[in-house]
């Protein structure tokens, strides 16, 4: 098997699929409309708080048609995943799986709620004929993995066990994995973390114990959320490449900070999908960067 790292400039784009950094140029994405999204079973604390809010999901989707409009206008390929009924958290697509390199893998969804994503998955991986791996011991979710070149770090959650990292480790030892722990009410470790450039990142320091947190902060700037931005999901904002970023506007303070560090801060209000626990890196799967 070629090690992706050892992968020229010309020969990584010539792979399908491919992700070596969270913020090269995002060229293709999946995504999947939330024309069934809705609470049926509380399986956060973001979906605690509002249950008995409902979910509108007419808003959800004019909410999510402006994402793919900004998308699209950067250029970015989107494409869409077949909506079913039998899955109303079906619109966190980043949760179903992951590009490492030149791999494609499938997740091994923790909540019941959620299994059997991976049968609409399935057909649309063998319509684009991309072949993926599954993790067979334990469970993981897309929403805890960042590829960072050569390193990858995952986050140790309620939906990502120690032993699929452990499993991910022993059979693919070309990356270089790095499991990182965190305080696991805050369901995936983009909700308190993420990575927007080779310099700069952002996170939520009380998630993290100390060592975690040098660890971290060690390579990068990282811009401190408060404890109400983080439960708006601050983190959880995309890069799309060459220092654009897609973020939330009522998260103003960040995007003032990212502004003047020189970012493209474009913002699209998706209040209604945060509702359900996640908002932008979770409903995007980026397939090809």
């Amino acid at each position: 098997m070629t090690n992706v790292h050892d992968l020229s400039t010309e020969d990584k784009y010539n792979l399908y699929p491919f992700c070596d950094h969270e913020y090269t140029p995002l060229k293709q994405v999946l995504m999947c409309p939330p024309s069934y999204f809705r609470i049926s079973e509380v399986i956060n604390e973001t979906q605690r708080h509002f249950v008995d809010e409902k979910i509108d999901a007419g808003r959800a989707t004019a909410q999510f048609d402006q994402l793919v409009t900004v998308l699209k206008s950067h250029g970015v390929e989107v494409l869409l995943l077949q909506p079913d009924p039998r899955f109303p958290e079906q619109v966190y697509t980043r949760d179903i799986g992951f590009t490492l390199g030149n791999l494609f893998f499938q997740a091994s969804l923790s909540e019941e709620i959620r299994q059997k994503e991976e049968v609409v998955l399935d057909k649309w991986l063998i319509k684009q004929e991309i072949l993926s791996f599954e993790i067979d011991n334990g469970t993981i979710e897309g929403g805890d993995v960042f590829i960072d070149g050569d390193q990858v770090l995952i986050g140790i959650s309620d939906r990502t066990s120690l032993s699929a990292v452990y499993a991910l480790q022993s059979e693919w030892e070309q990356f270089n994995i790095k499991p990182i722990p965190f305080t696991k009410k805050y369901l995936h470790l983009d909700c308190v973390f993420n990575i927007l450039s080779a310099q700069d990142g952002l996170i939520y320091p009380p998630a993290f114990a100390e060592t975690e947190l040098k660890w971290l902060s060690k390579n990068r700037d990282l811009i401190e959320v408060t404890a109400e931005e983080q439960f708006g999901l601050a983190t959880n904002i995309i890069s799309i490449g060459n220092r654009v970023v897609i973020s939330h506007p009522q998260q103003k303070r960040i995007n003032q900070e990212l502004r003047t560090r020189g970012y493209t801060v474009e913002e699209v209000d998706v209040s209604e999908i945060v509702k359900g626990g996640g908002a932008f890196r979770c409903i995007t799967l980026p397939i090809l960067r």
